[in-house]
């Protein structure tokens, strides 16, 4: 797939005509096995980070450090739990991102919003697609954040792309979306969400 298949009206047009259905975690395990009330999940937001670069347009991702509590080491989107100071979601997931990696509100523009999605860990994620400024400058908090990279928008709009991994997790084999990149390992409920984003060609 060339990178040149995706520009900004493309991808804005598929995030308008897209559904809401919400995804989770489990999306890959047996229903039997699944018994999700997410009335009492934590709410919190991510932002899908869009730029222009010369070969194409790229997704910013994060490695989050290791010496987080939770998920060290892991790729993510920036994002975090909504705070009762957030006016919204939206809000939440650009102040996250102006936090961990130093992107201001007023540097990026909202195209669309995906499914909501719920994890195993308790969180009901709201994640947003934004074009981020071409000349922006990037600075990582590195209590939080280990790394920035960029994959191309087409690399992961390929589903192709996506594998399904297995774990044990409390006892039980579970299921799970992933895609390798070079050196990273998305998977999880960043690779989940990406997959609902390619789903939506």
């Amino acid at each position: 797939m060339q990178r040149n298949m995706f520009d900004l009206k493309t991808l804005t047009d598929l995030l308008f005509k897209q559904n809401s259905d919400l995804t989770s975690d489990n999306d890959l395990m047996p229903k039997e096995n699944i018994n999700i009330n997410i009335d009492h999940f934590v709410k919190a937001a991510v932002l899908i980070p869009i730029i222009k670069r010369k070969d194409g347009l790229n997704v910013i991702l994060t490695k989050r450090s290791n010496n987080l509590k939770k998920h060290p080491g892991q790729i993510a989107f920036p994002g975090g739990k909504l705070d009762k100071t957030d006016a919204s979601l939206e809000i939440a997931a650009l102040r996250e991102t102006q936090e961990e990696i130093g992107i201001y509100p007023k540097d990026v523009k909202i195209l669309g919003r995906l499914a909501q999605h719920s994890t195993v860990t308790g969180f009901q994620i709201s994640p947003f697609v934004g074009h981020i400024k071409d000349n922006v400058t990037m600075k990582v908090q590195i209590t939080e954040v280990a790394e920035i990279f960029e994959v191309p928008l087409c690399y992961l709009m390929n589903t192709n792309n996506y594998r399904v991994g297995n774990l044990t997790w409390k006892n039980k084999k579970r299921y799970f979306y992933n895609i390798p990149y070079g050196p990273y390992y998305i998977w999880g409920a960043t690779a989940r969400i990406l997959k609902g984003l390619a789903d939506l060609k």
